[in-house]
């Protein structure tokens, strides 16, 4: 990928204080990805639409750097979301939703930031996964996004650290701060993550969890309402992931569970849950199995696919979800790439609870099946 590098008066845009100097840099950088979307069933409708971010979200964003000396560097991250059909922002309106944060970052030893930032599953697990990776993006995650592999939640209030690679191990955690006087715990967040690499093999596992997530007393906590996939009083989600990769080929399985306790609703945040869907129980779990795999079939030419069988508890039924995912890519160079993807879900044993296949990246279907077809293009800078 293809970076514009900035110095000097390029400080002044993001309000930096003094001069830059040789060993400074700020990095623009961005990703634009849309096409022509069809849905089976679209609240009751087929829908054929121009859609915007249907494998990954739209961005641009600021990188800087600072060398300090003796191999400690001051680091940022700026970085928008919108929506290019429509110029919107993204996120709830944030001028800088996806991610922002300053920090500290050592050669020796890691970083250490602080902002609005991504949790340890997002960091370390979500690449084994294939929605986490512009082989599967957005359609290719589980229900509802449930397990956050797909970025649907941010981190306010957050300060993070991240080691450097000893050998191929890593390691990482976070914690979000409520920041509420007298009210330490609502809407806060703890998250570990670790990842292990030796040649083709890769391994990684992480910890998330949410007290007070979608609060609606605490609208500057770490996850606040509308920003929170589920509103729930607790969120355990945990997980791990292996991959391997041989020659042209990638192989991988991931296994996650997210855990609701006191919960009221899916939140509207998830992706492709436009009003909300009430959990009645109180409690609610959910279990994803995923194989995926993928081939380079020519250097610029891939074929990838997932499928995903989801174990779930709610609302009084024990839903069977069963998401079939296949896409193919070619890159055109090494900055844009035109894609195909399509998405089957099909969801069973739901009794008379109102729930339907639902897709990520789309709305709901009013029944129990949806088909999903995309093409587009990715043009990255």
């Amino acid at each position: 990928m293809n970076k514009f590098v900035l110095s000097g008066l390029s400080l002044a845009l993001i309000g930096a204080a003094g001069a830059a100097h040789a060993q400074s840099s700020v990095t623009l950088y961005g990703l634009i990805d849309t096409g022509l979307t069809y849905t089976s069933n679209s609240g009751g409708s087929s829908n054929f639409q121009q859609a915007s971010g249907m494998l990954n979200g739209n961005r641009w964003g600021l990188r800087g750097s600072e060398d300090l000396g003796n191999g400690l560097k001051a680091i940022f991250v700026l970085e928008n979301g919108f929506n290019l059909s429509n110029g919107k922002l993204g996120q709830n309106s944030r001028e800088f939703g996806r991610q922002a944060f300053v920090g500290l970052s050592s050669d020796q030893f890691g970083s250490v930031t602080l902002g609005r930032q991504y949790d340890s599953l997002v960091d370390y697990l979500a690449p084994l996964a294939l929605n986490g990776t512009q082989y599967g993006g957005t359609l290719a995650s589980h229900p509802y996004d449930n397990d956050n592999l797909n970025n649907s939640v941010r981190i306010n209030n957050s300060v993070k650290f991240q080691s450097v690679n000893y050998g191929g191990f890593k390691f990482g955690a976070l914690y979000g701060f409520s920041n509420a006087a007298g009210s330490f715990a609502d809407s806060r967040a703890y998250s570990v993550g670790t990842s292990y690499a030796f040649g083709g093999l890769k391994f990684a596992a992480g910890y998330l969890q949410l007290n007070g997530g979608g609060s609606t007393t605490n609208t500057s906590g770490a996850v606040a309402s509308g920003d929170s996939t589920f509103n729930a009083g607790l969120q355990r989600t945990y997980g791990a992931g292996v991959n391997y990769s041989f020659g042209a080929a990638n192989v991988g399985l991931v296994f996650t569970q997210t855990q609701l306790h006191n919960a009221t609703s899916i939140g509207s945040s998830a992706s492709g849950t436009t009003s909300g869907f009430a959990l009645t129980s109180g409690s609610a779990r959910f279990t994803n199995y995923e194989v995926n795999a993928r081939y380079a079939f020519t250097p610029a030419w891939t074929v990838s696919g997932a499928y995903t069988f989801t174990d779930a508890r709610l609302n009084g039924a024990s839903p069977k979800y069963q998401q079939l995912t296949l896409q193919t890519d070619y890159a055109l160079s090494k900055r844009t790439d035109v894609y195909v993807e399509a998405a089957y879900q099909h969801v069973g044993s739901v009794g008379d609870s109102g729930i339907t296949a639902d897709i990520v990246g789309v709305s709901r279907s009013a029944t129990d099946s949806q088909v999903v077809g995309t093409v587009g293009i990715r043009h990255r800078f």
